[in-house]
């Protein structure tokens, strides 16, 4: 089993930046790609980010694509995502999740947080 524990939300302003953390225990998560997910009130759940399990590959969605980054630190069983220009549509809950598949889709991950929320004002 592996627990993830998401900090580092809060509240902002329109064009700050924020940084996640998501501090995985259990069993190690370097076998496991790293994801990003984000869902809004009344909203469904959607990809934000994935990492690859060594941190050689990232894929962002087109909408933080070139205003956030992935990263992860395997040896501290830690994940991160530095949000950058931040924008009132980025306003949600952010979810880190685990997987064995390198995917934008999040029924394939097998772990995840509870969450941090993240509010951006205009």
């Amino acid at each position: 089993q592996v627990q993830l524990v998401e900090s580092g939300g809060g509240l902002v302003q329109a064009g700050d930046s924020l940084r996640l953390s998501c501090a995985a225990s259990g069993r190690t998560v370097s076998r496991q790609h790293m994801g990003w997910f984000r869902q809004a009130p009344g909203k469904e759940r959607e990809f934000v980010a994935v990492i690859s399990r060594s941190g050689g590959n990232t894929w962002y969605a087109d909408s933080v694509k070139g205003r956030f980054t992935i990263s992860r630190d395997n040896a501290k069983n830690t994940a991160f995502l530095q949000m950058n220009s931040l924008k009132p549509e980025d306003t949600a809950v952010y979810y880190c999740a685990a997987g064995g598949i390198y995917r934008d889709d999040p029924r394939v991950y097998d772990y995840w947080g509870q969450g941090t929320q993240v509010t951006v004002s205009s």
